[in-house]
């Protein structure tokens, strides 16, 4: 015989996923097109003003990624700037928590398209 189940859901429990409505957040448990828990960790602000672009491979089974930091950009303005670096590298990428990820090692080029673009950048890691 097994126990009687709990009426409600534990938080580790929560749903993370529905048929209807597609990935849920964990905090609010509302779909994440609707998800507000985390609209401030979208911004990426740099307490200097100073963009940093950087080579990184970590998780990505040895493919490298050039990644920009510091934008202070969010939403659209960021979208659209990502969408001109890849044409600009010819590459794809993404946009991932204020971070733009242009797929392979375009760093010179990236600091090159935003120095001439008017941005303080700087090279980062490598």
């Amino acid at each position: 015989m097994h126990p009687p189940r709990s009426p409600s859901p534990s938080p580790a429990s929560s749903l993370v996923y529905s048929t209807d409505s597609g990935r849920m957040c964990p905090q609010c448990r509302q779909p994440m097109a609707q998800c507000a828990c985390n609209t401030a960790a979208v911004v990426s602000v740099s307490a200097d003003g100073i963009v940093r672009v950087s080579r990184e491979t970590k998780g990505r089974a040895g493919k490298g990624v050039t990644l920009v930091k510091g934008l202070g950009l969010e939403g659209d303005a960021l979208t659209t700037l990502a969408k001109a670096l890849k044409a600009t590298c010819g590459s794809g990428g993404t946009v991932k928590d204020g971070v733009v990820e242009v797929q392979g090692d375009h760093c010179d080029k990236v600091i090159a398209w935003l120095a001439a673009k008017g941005w303080k950048v700087k090279r980062a890691g490598c």
